[in-house]
C-alpha cells in the first residue's frame, strides 16, 4: 500500500528510544545548513519520518530520531511523516508492549540499562546523549562494521563499547576513542554483533 503522509510539527513528535548520539545529531545539523532554498524542501520530501500513531493520536517516531532531533534544533517547524501503523485505539501499556515486541522501541538509557516505558522522553528534545551511540555511528561510517537491517544494531555496538571504554574518555578524546573502538570491532569478542567484519577463526 502507498504510505499515508502527514505534515506534523517536529516539536510534537514523540520518541520511541531514550537516547541519541549528539555528535551524530550535530553532523546532521551541519549537512542541513549546507542546503538552501528548494534543496531543503527536496530533502524533507525524501526523508520522511516513519511513525506509528499512538494513544491520544500522537505520532511516535520509530526511526531517524537523529534527523528529527537535528531538524528540531535547526528550527524546522514541521516534517512529513509516514504512518506505518495506527495503534491509537490501544491503551498506553498495551501500546508499548506491542512496540517492544515488534522491535519498534528501544527502552535502554545512556548507561545501557533497560527502563520502564514510563521513563520514555516526551519529546525528541528530551532524549539523553549517549556518546557510545555517536562512537558506533562513526565506526560504521569508517567501515568498522557493515550496515545491518536488524533494528537498533548500532545500539548493540554502542553497548559493546560501553563495557570496554570509559564514557569520560570518549567525551575527552573522541578521536582516540574511535581508534580504540575500531580495533575492538575487529576482535573475535565482537563476532556476535550485526555487521561484524573481522576475521573468522574457521
Amino acid at each position: 500500500a502507498d504510505p499515508v503522509l502527514h505534515p506534523v510539527a517536529v516539536a510534537d513528535l514523540r520518541p520511541t528510544q531514550m537516547t541519541v548520539g549528539l555528535r551524530e545529531v550535530e553532523e546532521k545539523r551541519k549537512r542541513w545548513r549546507k542546503l538552501a532554498g528548494d534543496a531543503r524542501g527536496d530533502f524533507l520530501g525524501r526523508h520522511m519520518l516513519p511513525c506509528v500513531t499512538g494513544p491520544k493520536g500522537r505520532h511516535f517516531v520509530v526511526d531517524h530520531h537523529h534527523l528529527g532531533r537535528a531538524l528540531l534544533e535547526e528550527g524546522v517547524e514541521s516534517v512529513l511523516v509516514t504512518t506505518i501503523a495506527d495503534l491509537s485505539r490501544l491503551a498506553e501499556e498495551a501500546f508499548w508492549i506491542y512496540l517492544d515486541n515488534r522491535s519498534w522501541t528501544h527502552l535502554y538509557d545512556a548507561k545501557g540499562r533497560r527502563r520502564h516505558f514510563d521513563d520514555m522522553p516526551k519529546s525528541l528534545e528530551a532524549m539523553e546523549d549517549d556518546p557510545f551511540r555517536s562512537l558506533a555511528g562513526e565506526m560504521r561510517r569508517a567501515g568498522a562494521f557493515a550496515k545491518d537491517a536488524q533494528p537498533y544494531s548500532e545500539f548493540l555496538w554502542a553497548d559493546f563499547l560501553r563495557r570496554r571504554l570509559k564514557a569520560k574518555a570518549v567525551k575527552a578524546d573522541f578521536s582516540r576513542a574511535l581508534r580504540e573502538a575500531m580495533a575492538l570491532a575487529k576482535s573475535p569478542d565482537a563476532d556476535f554483533l550485526p555487521g561484524w567484519c573481522g576475521k573468522s577463526s574457521d
